[in-house]
């Protein structure tokens, strides 16, 4: 009998230990991952609720209520016009929706200089400086930089015709034009998270231009085409030394011979007295 006790206090004080230990790494993991926890928080700081994006939106595409959801976002990097959840990105009992002013990709935060106020459509008039014109270039799929053209770039645009001279001719008519809209069909295969080289080549894009200009693109978008290439962002707008020209001699290196000078044919002649007349007779050269 005393050995059965004896067997069963010791299992009893075994499995007692093992619980204990059992116990033991389980709080010392807990406390382990709440001290990794708390030193996360103190590195992002407080973090708050914010509207972002739940599908890639482009400009003019409505904006309701499900286009949107609450995500934590850190307060420290709030930019600026965002929309927190207490903020009415949509107010009560507003049933209108908003629109798109900005391309926006999936999951990025609301700002309000993306979107219009509630019921007011996208348009291009508050885009333009006074004094400016919206004018729109079309391209075909071939137009190489324009496949990447986002609203807010600057581009150069050339002029590619039939010159005065007969020749075909590339010149640079317009520089460093404001983007303010691009049309741009749906990617061919129809994802929203779509990557940069499944982007479709856009059919025309809009941009802010004077009147001169304005007058300069449609002749030159009329008589030939246009096409463009992207202004580097830190592009100081210097102006040019001169013109930007290239015609086919050029673009093959090209070098006409200079013409040999004309040489005009000597004539020599007599003169012969006819009564009182003085005829002058054409005779051939002797030297």
């Amino acid at each position: 009998m005393r050995m059965i006790f004896a067997g069963v206090l010791v299992l009893g004080l075994a499995l007692a230990g093992f619980a204990v230990y059992m116990a033991q790494n389980f709080i010392g993991h807990t406390q382990a991952q709440l001290a990794k926890e708390r030193e996360m928080r103190a590195k992002t700081g407080p973090l708050v609720e914010v509207y972002v994006v739940n599908r890639a939106v482009n400009y003019g595409d409505a904006l309701t209520r499900d286009d949107v959801q609450l995500i934590y976002w850190p307060q420290s990097a709030l930019p600026e016009g965002i929309f927190k959840a207490g903020d009415p990105l949509f107010p009560e009992g507003e049933t209108r929706p908003r629109f798109v002013l900005r391309q926006m990709e999936k999951f990025e935060p609301v700002l309000g200089v993306k979107i219009t106020e509630p019921g007011e459509v996208a348009g291009l008039t508050g885009m333009l400086a006074a004094g400016e014109r919206a004018f729109t270039i079309k391209f075909d799929d071939a137009s190489g930089a324009s496949r990447y053209l986002q609203p807010g770039n600057r581009v150069d645009v050339y002029w590619t015709g039939v010159s005065s001279m007969g020749g075909e001719v590339t010149q640079m008519i317009e520089t460093s034009l404001a983007i303010i809209a691009v049309d741009r069909p749906p990617t061919k295969s129809g994802k929203e998270d779509a990557r940069a080289t499944d982007v479709s080549a856009p059919k025309a894009m809009t941009v802010a231009a004077s009147p001169q200009q304005v007058a300069r693109l449609a002749q030159g978008q009329a008589t030939g085409q246009l096409s463009v290439s992207l202004v580097a962002k830190s592009d100081d707008n210097t102006p040019l030394a001169g013109p930007i020209e290239v015609n086919n001699d050029q673009l093959l290196g090209i070098q006409k011979e200079a013409a040999a000078p004309k040489v005009e044919e000597k004539v020599c002649t007599i003169k012969t007295r006819k009564g009182a007349d003085v005829l002058e007779i054409p005779i051939p050269c002797t030297n």
